[in-house]
């Protein structure tokens, strides 16, 4: 399917209600020289030049305080177009058709007090060079070190940031995934040393029809050359249902009542900073104790199988039969919704493999090397004609058709999540395609690893280490699962047949409440009114996110 054209340049624009709230907050005097990196049609850039209006500055002088960078000819016209009733001819010398990265690399460019704007949401490999390495050479001036991952809307706030005179302001439409996805790590570190004061945004409501991306607003003053231990800069995080309901009010309005939160952005992800200074706190007791652990003590989780087309490599029973690839599969589990409960047996893959569902993989390892015959060489010629060992998956291996990394994990472990970060054990010698990740026990009995993970403590801390995007979707890497919490000891729980059945009877809740009482208040030592707050922690993270689904869904609807 083709990309979407908005989608793939990464051009989704703001509103000009929205532009004209941040120009408010940002612009404070009829002087100041406003910056806008990634200027598009002009929303911001007209609502800065009636903000300077406003303000006492008036007529075409307001060119003189405004610069406005759009890199495609035809939308650098349309912003010239929607500036010429205020600005006249001036409306040219505003806006520069031309790679912002390589404008900010000019040794005349100029400092600004304010920068303000929707940086492009574009992917590394969708980033044209030689734009790319302009990016990413910025970046490492400015100390950070980029990898393939980062965005583009990434350098484009550093270089935005860079831009400012002392004491500047920024006011940009930025992704979610500044809150929580790795690549955006330094960026939050280069942000709190950079500025005094950074106030975030969040709204329930998709910023962008088109795009199901959950969007914030950055709100960063004071800029300053270089950290200040004698004065930390401030992390404050405020929500809103709508962007009618940010809009309506004034900025300060919105900002007065936001508490400031004690930043420790060399390890933690800002998602942590929509609770609340004690439940901040507590989170990083639990973490630091030597009651609790992470899950990555006691396994390795690693994504599933990568077959590079599973159309060819992932087959329904009729299929093995009607092939005759009988000898040549191996028990999958293809998607998450194949697991009911805390366990698959082989029961449970055989039902629903009489269904059948995709759950056998083909496996070609017990071939050893020798050259496939009959039935089997007849499937693998029905592939090539489909072009299958062109792909990129299959073309870099020997033979295209031995899927590598095959191997029967102890566990599974949910990539996707919608209520709960569950771990099933694995009964049913199966492996699992990439839409689930697999677990491996570095000695612990599998068992206890997953019936202690049916916990307060490990759904709270995945809601923190994991990272949701537009459709409320808690989504965990490997990395990302081997940090959930545990009990430093693997205790008394309820045992995985017992959590199994509830599970399996809509009795989660039970299963929590029980394992409550055995784990985090007899073995781990805390409080009622700790495990009353560790419930409340995960079903806030739990339900923001679901929240932002429906809302999703009702938008679209």
């Amino acid at each position: 399917m083709a990309l979407d054209t908005d989608k793939l340049r990464g051009g989704y624009y703001t509103s000009g209600e929205l532009a004209r709230w941040l120009c408010a907050w940002a612009i404070r005097d009829a002087g100041e020289m406003v910056l806008e990196p990634s200027c598009g049609d002009g929303s911001f850039l007209q609502a800065a030049s009636a903000r300077l209006e406003e303000l006492g500055k008036k007529g075409p002088a307001r060119a003189n305080n405004l610069r406005g960078l759009e890199i495609i000819p035809d939308e650098a016209d349309k912003a010239r177009k929607r500036l010429k009733d205020g600005l006249g001819m001036r409306a040219d010398d505003v806006v520069v058709n031309s790679d912002f990265f390589a404008w900010w690399s000019r040794p005349s460019r100029p400092e600004f007090d304010v920068v303000v704007g929707n940086p492009p949401f574009i992917r590394y490999q969708s980033f044209p060079e030689p734009h790319r390495s302009r990016a990413m050479d910025i970046m490492h001036g400015q100390g950070l070190s980029p990898n393939r991952l980062t965005n583009i809307w990434v350098p484009f706030v550093v270089a935005a940031a860079a831009a400012l005179k002392e004491g500047g302001r920024m006011a940009l439409v930025l992704p979610a995934e500044l809150l929580q996805v790795s690549y955006a790590a330094q960026l939050r570190s280069f942000l709190t040393d950079r500025f005094c004061r950074v106030d975030l945004i969040s709204c329930n409501e998709l910023f962008f029809a088109k795009a199901e991306q959950e969007v914030l607003l950055l709100l960063a003053e004071e800029a300053r050359a270089a950290p200040s231990a004698s004065n930390p800069c401030k992390v404050n995080l405020t929500e809103s249902d709508t962007v009618a309901d940010i809009v309506k009010r004034k900025p300060h309005e919105i900002l007065k009542g936001a508490s400031p939160k004690t930043v420790c952005h060399d390890s933690e992800k800002w998602l942590k900073y929509f609770l609340n200074a004690e439940e901040i706190s507590f989170m990083r007791e639990l973490r630091a104790g030597e009651s609790t652990t992470e899950l990555g003590k006691y396994a390795s989780v690693n994504v599933g199988v990568v077959t590079g087309k599973n159309q060819f490599f992932v087959l329904r029973e009729s299929e093995v039969e009607q092939l005759g690839l009988h000898g040549y599969t191996m028990p999958l589990i293809g998607r998450s919704a194949h697991m009911d409960g805390a366990k698959i047996d082989k029961d449970g893959w055989r039902r629903l493999a009489d269904e059948d569902q995709r759950v056998h993989l083909l496996h070609l390892a017990p071939i050893n090397g020798t050259k496939p015959k009959g039935a089997l060489a007849s499937y693998i010629r029905h592939g090539e004609s489909l072009d299958v060992h062109k792909g990129y998956k299959c073309s870099v291996r020997t033979p295209w058709y031995a899927v590598p990394s095959v191997y029967v994990p102890d566990a599974f472990v949910f990539r996707q999540i919608y209520d709960f970060p569950r771990i099933v054990l694995n009964e049913a010698e199966a492996t699992a395609t990439d839409t689930i990740h697999r677990m491996r026990s570095h000695g612990a009995d599998p068992l206890a690893i997953v019936a202690n993970s049916y916990s307060y403590l490990t759904a709270a801390s995945a809601e923190i280490e994991g990272r949701s995007y537009g459709g409320g979707v808690l989504e965990l890497e490997p990395t990302e699962a081997e940090k959930l919490l545990m009990p430093a000891t693997l205790g008394d729980a309820l045992t995985v047949e017992e959590c199994d059945a509830l599970i399996r009877d809509g009795q989660l809740q039970t299963v929590l409440e029980e394992n409550n009482r055995r784990i985090l208040m007899r073995q781990i030592g805390l409080s009622k009114a700790e495990c009353t707050m560790l419930r409340r922690i995960w079903e806030k993270m739990r339900n923001r996110r679901l929240r932002r689904r429906r809302a999703g869904k009702k938008t679209r609807s």
